[in-house]
C-alpha cells in the first residue's frame, strides 16, 4: 500500500460537514467526532507527543521513532476520500484519533490505525470511532478495513472482536491482522445500538439524578426566574448541595452564594443558567474548566431569534460535548425528577408536580407551565418532566432511553414541534413503545404535504390518469392525510393525541389502569340521556357496546331486580344504590365478552358519590386485568373520591372523554398484542455497488441512469417504455413477465419530520390525487407491515381482484414494497425517490417499474444535534 504524497500547502478539499457527529463512550462521557482538519496541525502535534512510550510502541507495532513535527502535522491534511482521519475531542483537545487510507491497488480496501490518548483507554473511544470510521468508509465504496494489532494489545484486539462487524484474523503471532468487514450486519448494528443505549443513559445521570446544582444568575429579588430556580430546588427536597453563583450576593434564598462558579467549593454535576443570551457562551464555558458533567440554559435569545442565534446554539453544543458535558435548551424551563432517587425540582415553575408514574419531554417552555399546572389540577403524578427547549443536545431520543429503564416511570408524554433526528425516533419508540405506552400531541400541520418523496417539484401538471405510462404531467400525490399521520403514529407504536387534554386524558387512564385486552365495553349508568352519548363516543373511538352474555344478564335481574335494564348499557335507574353498582360491576368484568367498563352516574338522583365510588373502587380491585373508567357528571371534586393508595379509576368530566381515553388504550394493546413481522433478507442486493454509485455523488436529484443502477442493486429493473412499446416487454422486479393490462401504481419515499424516512404507495391518477387514497408506513417495513400497507387502500378490491378482473400479482407489488424500504435504510443519503408508474400485472406476472427519479440529501443542511 503507498500514501499518497501531500505537499506542504495543499489546497483544502471539500470538508464532509455530515461526518460531524455528537458522540457518548461507553462510560457516558459526551465527545464530538468529526474529520480531522489543517488547523488540527497543532493539536496533533500536542496529541502525539502527549502519548506514552507504552501507546506509541503499540500505535507504531515496534520500537518507537519519534517523528518530526513537520510530519506529524502532515496529518492533518486529508481529502476525505482516499484519506480520512477523525477525531474524539474532550474539550479542545483530541481524545481519540482514527485513520484509514484507501489500498491504491484495491481500492475497496483500507488501512486502518487508532491512537487514543493514555487517559482515555478505558472509556470506549475505540469502539466509537470504529462505528463512525466504518460508516464513513461504507459510503466512500470501502468494504474492508484492514488492522495490524500487537498481540499483547488486547484492548484493541477485543474493540475488534467485540464489535459485531465480521471481522478475519489471520494466525496468531507477535502481530494479529484483521480485517473487518463494514456491511451493517444486524449483529453490528445491535451491539452499537445497545452501546449508545447505555452511554446515552450514563451520560444523562449527571442532568437527572445530580448530586450537586449550581445556578449561575441565580438572583436576590423573588419572583425572578434566577430566584425561582434555586427556591425551588430547596423546596422540592433535592439531597445534594445548591450553589447559587451569583457575585454581588451573599446568600439566594437561604442558601451561601459564590461569586463564580470557578469558586464553588466543588465540581457541581449539574449547573442551570440563567443569565443574558450573550453571557452565555462564557459561562458554557467556565463549566467546562470547572468539570461540570451537565448544563441546563434557561436563558432565551437563540434560535428564535434567528440564523444567527441558531448558530450560536450549535456552537454550544458542540462545545459542550466535546467538553464531555450534556446540555438541556437554551430557551427551556428546566428538569424535574420525582423519583426516590432524585428528588429534583430543577426548574422555576411554580407549581411543582405530584410524584407519580408519568414521565414528559416538552419542547416548549410557556406550554411546560400549563403543563404542570393542569397535571397537579388532574391530580395526575409525574416521575420526571424535562422542558428540552430548542433541543441542541439532550433531546426526546435521549429522554425515552431514559425513561425506557426508569422503574418509576409507566406511561411516557411527548409534546415535540420539531425532531432533528426522526429516524432515529421511530426506532426507539418502536424498542420502547412495547414496553411502556408513549403518548404524543400533534394537532397536525401543513408540513406534512410534502412527505410523499415527490423529487421533481417543478412538475405540477394535471392528473395523468391510469393510463399514463411515463410519469410525465402528472399531479403531486397528496402527503399523509390527518389519518395517515395517525397511522405512522399507531405503526411505531405510539398514541397520538390532538389535544393536551386528551393527551392527559390517556394518561390518566395509563397510569393507573391496565390497557383492555379487548375493544368490548360496557356501560353502567344511572341516567339514559349520557348512555346513549356514551354509546356513540365508543363507536367514534373503535370501540364496541356488545350484548351482555345470558349469564351476565341473569346476574344483572338476580341482583337488580325485575325493573332492572339487564342490557348493554346496564341502566340502573336513578333509584340505583352504591350496591347496586358494585353488583353490576362485578358481573359485567366477569364477563368474558367484555374487557372494560365505563361507570356513569349522575350524583344528585342517588345515594352519596362517596359510597357509590367506594363500590367503584371495591369492584376494580376484584378484577384488576380489565380498566374501569369513570364519569360523574356534575360532581365536583369527585375524582378525589375515586384513589384509595395506589388503587385509582380515571374519572372524565363527561363520557366522551371516557371512551376516546379508553379507545386510545385499545389500540395500543391491540398494537402491542399483534404480531411485528420481520424484515426479510431479500436475495440480489448488493449494498456495496449501491454505496459505490453513491460514492461521491452531489446533493439534489441523480440522472436517471444512475437511479437505475441504484435500483436494479436491489433487485429492482426500472425501463422507460418508450413509444411503442407494451406492457408485455417490461421486466417484472426478477418475478417473471407476462401479458395484461395491469393497473397503474407509484411507491415514493419523502422525510417527513417526525417519523424520518416514509414509504407512501398508491394507484396514479384520480385514486390518490382525488381521493387521498394513498397508503403510509415508516421504514424499516417488516413483511407485515407491507402487506397491511397494500392491502390497506380503499382501492384494494381492485388489487386483489374482489372486483375488475383477476387482481394483480400483491406478492410481487409487496416485495417492491420491501425492497424499497431495504433500500433507504442501507442509503440514508437518498432524501426522496419515486416510481412511477409501476405497471401492476396479473398474479404471476410480476410488477414492472418504468420510471424512477432519487434525489440525494444535502447534509449540510441538516441541523441539530438529537
Amino acid at each position: 500500500m503507498t500514501t499518497p504524497p501531500y505537499p506542504e500547502n495543499p489546497e483544502q478539499p471539500a470538508y464532509p460537514q455530515d461526518l460531524e457527529q455528537p458522540g457518548l463512550v461507553r462510560t457516558g462521557r459526551s465527545t464530538f467526532v468529526r474529520p480531522i482538519r489543517p488547523e488540527d496541525a497543532d493539536r496533533l502535534v500536542a496529541f502525539v507527543g502527549g502519548l506514552s512510550r507504552a501507546t506509541l510502541a503499540y500505535r507504531s507495532l515496534g520500537p518507537v521513532i519519534r517523528a518530526r513535527d513537520d510530519v506529524i502535522r502532515r496529518g492533518a491534511y486529508v481529502d476525505y476520500l482516499n484519506e480520512l482521519a477523525l477525531v474524539a475531542l474532550a474539550g479542545d483537545e483530541i481524545a481519540g484519533l482514527v485513520r484509514y487510507v484507501r489500498d491504491t491497488e484495491d481500492p475497496e480496501h483500507a488501512e486502518v490505525t487508532f491512537t487514543i490518548r493514555d487517559d482515555d483507554q478505558s472509556e470506549g473511544f475505540g469502539r466509537l470511532l470504529l462505528e463512525h470510521i466504518a460508516a464513513a468508509a461504507r459510503a466512500r465504496g470501502i468494504r474492508v478495513l484492514k488492522a495490524d494489532v500487537l498481540a499483547d494489545n488486547t484492548r484493541m484486539i477485543n474493540v475488534f472482536l467485540g464489535s459485531g462487524y465480521r471481522v478475519e484474523s489471520g494466525p496468531p503471532g507477535q502481530i494479529v491482522h484483521f480485517d473487518i468487514a463494514v456491511d451493517p450486519q444486524a449483529q453490528a448494528v445491535a451491539r452499537a445500538e445497545r452501546r449508545e443505549h447505555t452511554a446515552v443513559r450514563r451520560s444523562l445521570r449527571p442532568l437527572l439524578e445530580p448530586r450537586s446544582v449550581a445556578v449561575i444568575g441565580a438572583n436576590r429579588r423573588p419572583l425572578t426566574i434566577g430566584h425561582e430556580l434555586v427556591a425551588n430546588l430547596l423546596r422540592g427536597g433535592f439531597r445534594g448541595s445548591v450553589f447559587p453563583v451569583n457575585p454581588q450576593a451573599e446568600q439566594v434564598a437561604g442558601a451561601r452564594a459564590y461569586p463564580s462558579v470557578r469558586e464553588l467549593p466543588e465540581p457541581p454535576d449539574l449547573a442551570l443558567i440563567a443569565v443574558r443570551a450573550e453571557a452565555v457562551p462564557e459561562v458554557v464555558r467556565e463549566c467546562a474548566a470547572a468539570g461540570v458533567k451537565a448544563v441546563v440554559v434557561v436563558s432565551t435569545g437563540f434560535g428564535e431569534t434567528g440564523a444567527a442565534g441558531r448558530t450560536t446554539e450549535l456552537e454550544l453544543s458542540r462545545f459542550a460535548r466535546a467538553s464531555g458535558m450534556r446540555l438541556v435548551g437554551p430557551n427551556c424551563m428546566g428538569v424535574v425528577n420525582t423519583t426516590p432517587a432524585a428528588r429534583l425540582a430543577a426548574t422555576f415553575s411554580p407549581a411543582l408536580p405530584t410524584p407519580g408514574r408519568v414521565a414528559m419531554s416538552s419542547q416548549s417552555g410557556p406550554l411546560g407551565l400549563a403543563v404542570l399546572d393542569l397535571a397537579r389540577r388532574l391530580r395526575l403524578g409525574f416521575s420526571g418532566f424535562v422542558s428540552v427547549g430548542h433541543a441542541v443536545d439532550v433531546s426526546t431520543n435521549d429522554l425515552l432511553q431514559w425513561w425506557e429503564e426508569d422503574p418509576e416511570t409507566s406511561v411516557i408524554l411527548l409534546h415535540v414541534e420539531t425532531f432533528g433526528n426522526p429516524r432515529r425516533f421511530a426506532r426507539i419508540a418502536r424498542q420502547v413503545a412495547p414496553r411502556k405506552p408513549i403518548i404524543a400531541v400533534h394537532p397536525g400541520h401543513a408540513g406534512h404535504a410534502q412527505t410523499t418523496g415527490q423529487v421533481d417539484s417543478g412538475r405540477r401538471g394535471g392528473s395523468g390518469g391510469r393510463g399514463d405510462s411515463t410519469g410525465a404531467g402528472h399531479a403531486d400525490p397528496p402527503g399523509p392525510s390527518d389519518s395517515a399521520v395517525s397511522s405512522l403514529f399507531a405503526q411505531s407504536g405510539v398514541i397520538r393525541t390532538r389535544s393536551l387534554q386528551e393527551l392527559f386524558d390517556a394518561a390518566l387512564l395509563l397510569a393507573h389502569q391496565p390497557p383492555p385486552p379487548g375493544n368490548r365495553v360496557a356501560v353502567i349508568t344511572n341516567a339514559g340521556g349520557p348512555a346513549a352519548l356514551t354509546v356513540g363516543a365508543c363507536a367514534a373511538s373503535g370501540l364496541r357496546v356488545p350484548p351482555l352474555g345470558e349469564r351476565t344478564r341473569e346476574k344483572l335481574r338476580s341482583a337488580l331486580g325485575p325493573g332492572a335494564e339487564a342490557a348493554n348499557p346496564a341502566d340502573l335507574t336513578p333509584m340505583a344504590t352504591a350496591a347496586h353498582y358494585r353488583q353490576a360491576l362485578d358481573a359485567v368484568l366477569a364477563d368474558d365478552g367484555i374487557d372494560a367498563a365505563i361507570v356513569l352516574f349522575m350524583p344528585p338522583l342517588a345515594d352519596k358519590p362517596d359510597e357509590v365510588a367506594a363500590a367503584i373502587l371495591d369492584a376494580a380491585e376484584a378484577a384488576p386485568a380489565k380498566p374501569v373508567v369513570a364519569s360523574f357528571l356534575g360532581g365536583a371534586g369527585v375524582a378525589d373520591l375515586l384513589h384509595r393508595g395506589e388503587l385509582v379509576v380515571p374519572t372524565y368530566a363527561f363520557p366522551e372523554s371516557a371512551a376516546a381515553s379508553l379507545g386510545h388504550a385499545a389500540a395500543y394493546q391491540a398494537w402491542r398484542s399483534t404480531p411485528a413481522g420481520v424484515v426479510p433478507d431479500l436475495p440480489g442486493v448488493d449494498t456495496d455497488r449501491a454505496r459505490s454509485l453513491l460514492a461521491g455523488c452531489a446533493p439534489g436529484p441523480v440522472s436517471p441512469r444512475l437511479a437505475a443502477e441504484l435500483l436494479n442493486s436491489y433487485g429492482i429493473a426500472v425501463r422507460d417504455t418508450g413509444p411503442g412499446s407494451g406492457p408485455g416487454s417490461l421486466p417484472s422486479s426478477g418475478l417473471g413477465s407476462g401479458p395484461g393490462s395491469g393497473l397503474d401504481a407509484f411507491l415514493s419515499v419523502g422525510a417527513d419530520p417526525v417519523f424520518g424516512p416514509v414509504v407512501a404507495f398508491g394507484l396514479t391518477g384520480d385514486y390518490a390525487d382525488l381521493m387521498a387514497d394513498v397508503a403510509h408506513r415508516v421504514t424499516p417495513l417488516s413483511d407485515r407491515d407491507a402487506r397491511e400497507m397494500v392491502r390497506s387502500l380503499r382501492a384494494a378490491p381492485l388489487l386483489d381482484g374482489r372486483v375488475g378482473g383477476p387482481g394483480v400479482d400483491l406478492a410481487a407489488l409487496e416485495e417492491t414494497v420491501l425492497r424499497i424500504s431495504a433500500m433507504v435504510e442501507d442509503l440514508p443519503e437518498i432524501e426522496a425517490m419515486e416510481l412511477r408508474p409501476i405497471r401492476l400485472l396479473p398474479p404471476g406476472d410480476g410488477v414492472a417499474v418504468t420510471r424512477a427519479t432519487i434525489r440525494l440529501a444535502d447534509e449540510t443542511r441538516k441541523g441539530g444535534l438529537s
